[in-house]
């Protein structure tokens, strides 16, 4: 691969990708394959190249069938009905739907390139039959995206961050890129925008969010600034998707600011209570099956004073679900917990007291809804609903922690961005967490944000590479 300081500075590529992740690479590749010459150019170093792809595990994709790692089909309409309920009926139709036809080959496409999955996780995460597991999680599924594009041609620069761009009418002319801090221009036929949402920009954040946004904790790494999302919109591309808008989940409060990734995610939100600072409840911790309702609990947090909760269990369910990498708080007594959570031991415990009060035997079922529920309490727990009794007792604190933002720029089926005026722009296109608030406008499923990015990649990829042989 190339390094910009050994490139031709007046060579002509038919496609600029900017960004490192896994859109970005899937419309290299995608370009590359049709013809195209391309250069990815990567604002992290090469370590921490690839964005939130670093942090994932699988892909949410439309099947017809089981195979070797998926255990059942999984339809076009399913897949389509599930982000119709994630986003309360408010997506971007006829591109959903596209894109939920094109995740179809997307599995197999990714398998040409050098991808590889396993059987799915157990526990609680109930997706072998929807979700496809990259064979060593997203980091090594993201080496072998590199390797396919080294091998077939692909310039690729780290550390060199995409400062400008001169866009006149819809049509991009150039970028600028700082290198070894020195600026270059860099000439294309056409731009692929890949370089992910602002929600490493703290301030940006600020402007919807308020001051607490200073106690959110960002899952990936501090290079997602929306920089490039703002130029683009600077330059009159046309926006979509809320900016309140995130998947933002709940993670152990005592991760770091920064690229603490899944390993701080705490998926036991269902098999105890949630409570916030003034030890109360706030939310039914039952209300789904938590691949489709984990990413409201970041939003729900950041609702709450201070942005901190707590979620607390006992000993019957410590083993039901993957441990954060922080181990929990414990005690003998919810009184002693409360003590050593900060929270006050009374109000703590008369909130357990009145929630086990209203629990209603049922036969629990961890994997699926099972209907336990608590009967005059507020508020509710629809299913998974067991007492609090059984010491020692646990706690997690929790934060909100921003995989990434819904605001982004419009774009049509093609991939390509859409304009102020409506008009189609000439030679720009838009893949992965940049556009992903067309078809993502509130809620989240796992999985889907790799889907959105390996096709609208693909998408872009090709329309770019089509572009460039006109």
């Amino acid at each position: 691969m190339g390094e910009l300081g050994q490139l031709d500075p007046a060579k002509l590529y038919d496609v600029l990708v900017v960004g490192g992740g896994n859109a970005a690479l899937c419309a290299a590749i995608a370009a590359r394959r049709d013809g195209a010459s391309v250069l990815v150019v990567e604002g992290a170093s090469k370590f921490y190249r690839g964005g939130n792809t670093r942090h994932t595990r699988n892909i949410r994709c439309a099947h017809d069938t089981a195979t070797e790692t998926l255990t059942g089909p999984y339809s076009e309409e399913e897949l389509f009905q599930d982000l119709l309920r994630m986003t309360g009926g408010k997506t971007d139709e006829p591109l959903a739907r596209h894109m939920i036809r094109e995740s179809k080959e997307v599995l197999v496409w990714l398998t040409e390139q050098g991808v590889r999955y396993q059987p799915s996780l157990g526990g609680t995460l109930t997706l072998g039959r929807t979700n496809a597991f990259f064979l060593g999680g997203g980091r090594a599924m993201l080496n072998e995206l590199y390797r396919t594009a080294e091998r077939i041609g692909i310039d690729v620069v780290y550390d060199t961050p995409v400062t400008a761009l001169e866009i006149d009418g819809g049509v991009f002319k150039s970028a600028t890129a700082l290198h070894k801090g020195v600026p270059h221009k860099l000439r294309a036929k056409n731009l692929v925008a890949a370089a992910g949402g602002f929600e490493s920009n703290i301030e940006w954040l600020k402007e919807y969010w308020g001051e607490a946004a200073e106690n959110f904790l960002i899952r990936g790494t501090p290079n997602n600034r929306g920089t490039v999302l703002r130029m683009l919109l600077d330059a009159g591309v046309q926006e979509t998707g809320d900016p309140t808008q995130c998947h933002a989940v709940a993670i152990d409060a005592r991760a770091p600011k920064y690229d603490g990734g899944i390993i701080t995610r705490l998926d036991c939100v269902v098999f105890g209570i949630v409570v916030n600072k003034n030890a109360v409840r706030f939310y039914d911790e039952g209300e789904d099956i938590w691949p489709k309702r984990y990413a409201i609990w970041g939003r729900l947090v950041a609702q709450q004073p201070d942005q901190i909760a707590y979620i607390v269990f006992d000993a019957s369910s410590l083993e039901l679900f993957m441990p954060s990498l922080f181990p929990p708080i414990t005690a003998d007594t919810i009184e002693e917990l409360a003590g050593k959570l900060g929270l006050d031991p009374e109000v703590l415990g008369k909130t357990v007291s009145e929630f086990n009060s209203g629990v209603r035997p049922g036969n629990f079922n961890h994997a699926d809804l099972d209907g336990c529920r608590t009967e005059g309490v507020t508020p509710p727990k629809s299913n998974w609903a067991r007492k609090i009794e059984k010491a020692p007792f646990y706690a997690y604190p929790v934060r909100p922690g921003i995989t990434f933002t819904y605001l982004g720029v419009r774009v049509n089926l093609e991939a390509r961005m859409i304009m102020n005026d409506g008009s189609p722009a000439e030679n720009m296109f838009a893949a992965g967490e940049i556009m992903a608030g067309n078809v993502l406008t509130k809620g989240y499923a796992a999985g889907i944000g790799m889907t959105i990015g390996s096709v609208s990649g693909r998408m872009a990829g090709r329309g770019a590479a089509k572009n460039a042989h006109r």
